[in-house]
């Protein structure tokens, strides 16, 4: 029908169109699913020697200041305990850097965010808001809304109809690559269906809360859905979740590459190929052999050389395949 035929362009093309944001906000939201397990542990804990007379903020602050002589000092949190460090904020134009010193002796004591926490943050804030702050988080509110469509549109096109539904759930490990490829982006659309389109739907609200409206959030019953929304899409109801989100996360990278590799054999791959050589006149032909495979029945036949085959390549016929192979 050709509304089918529509709906598969809508998928192809929105796919193609946001595949490289897509492998970039699955493979980072995976990353951060323990995002406070990972900096909980990968915290630095430096514990200074409480002796002396403790500096004041005017004079800690006068010695980021010396320290940093570009920066203007926005912020100080002083320690709550004798033996912790003093936090201080510094700024230039739009750069911000933040220090721990020492409130008893002013040495600057470095980043108080180890190398793993500030990757996390990084990868955190790439999920987020594609590291462009509110502009960031704009498109990524329109990335979420043509994942969901990606995700309904392919839903439409994935039914192969009663007799084939349970072929196309299942990966054939042992078929060639292009059957291979074709076979992963259909299992999984099938197993993770759901999970895709509840990523889609809660990017959306995550981005643009006031889609929802006013009455959702009001109503007893529509905060208890979107928290479950929210649950959902972060997937942190306990360890076994969490595994199964960081796993399952990345299924929709493998599927925009597996949806853009068969795009790429079904279309591009041809334009590509080397042009085929004709034989010499005269060239002796040799002996073929014709394999028929149906069903994966195979019948195997003689070409003399007077059928003059010329071109030896695979081709499709109804349900068959037709396979020539010179000798």
């Amino acid at each position: 029908m050709w509304i089918r035929r529509a709906i598969f362009q809508v998928h192809l093309w929105v796919g193609l169109g946001v595949g490289l944001y897509v492998v970039a906000i699955s493979i980072s939201g995976s990353a951060i699913v323990y995002r406070r397990e990972l900096t909980r542990h990968s915290a630095r804990k430096i514990v200074v020697a409480a002796s002396g007379r403790r500096m004041s903020s005017e004079e800690l602050t006068l010695r980021a200041q010396r320290a940093y002589p570009t920066y203007e000092v926005d912020y100080l949190r002083e320690a709550q305990a004798p033996g912790e460090p003093d936090d201080i904020v510094l700024e230039r134009g739009h750069k911000r850097i933040e220090r721990l010193f020492n409130p008893y002796t002013g040495a600057d004591l470095g980043d108080p965010h180890s190398a793993i926490e500030r990757m996390v943050e990084w990868l955190a804030d790439l999920h987020d808001n594609l590291l462009a702050g509110w502009n960031g988080r704009l498109v990524n509110g329109i990335g979420s809304c043509l994942l969901t469509l990606i995700s309904l549109t392919g839903a439409v096109i994935w039914w192969p109809g009663i007799k084939n539904w349970r072929r196309s759930t299942t990966v054939s490990w042992k078929a060639r690559f292009p059957r291979l490829n074709w076979d992963l982006h259909s299992a999984l659309g099938f197993w993770c269906w759901f999970f895709v389109l509840i990523w889609g739907i809660s990017g959306i609200y995550f981005c643009f809360p006031g889609v929802f409206g006013a009455p959702v959030h009001a109503t007893e019953l529509g905060t208890s859905f979107l928290s479950l929304i929210a649950q959902l899409h972060l997937g942190r109801f306990n360890g076994f979740t969490k595994a199964l989100w960081t796993v399952l996360g990345l299924v929709p990278a493998v599927s925009a590459v597996t949806g853009a590799l068969m795009w790429w054999n079904r279309k591009l791959r041809k334009q590509f190929r080397r042009p085929y050589r004709q034989p010499a006149t005269g060239a002796p032909m040799g002996r073929a052999k014709v394999y028929l495979l149906r069903r994966n029945v195979y019948q195997q036949d003689e070409l003399s050389p007077a059928n003059k085959v010329e071109l030896l390549r695979v081709k499709t016929v109804a349900s068959d395949r037709l396979l020539i192979v010179r000798d």
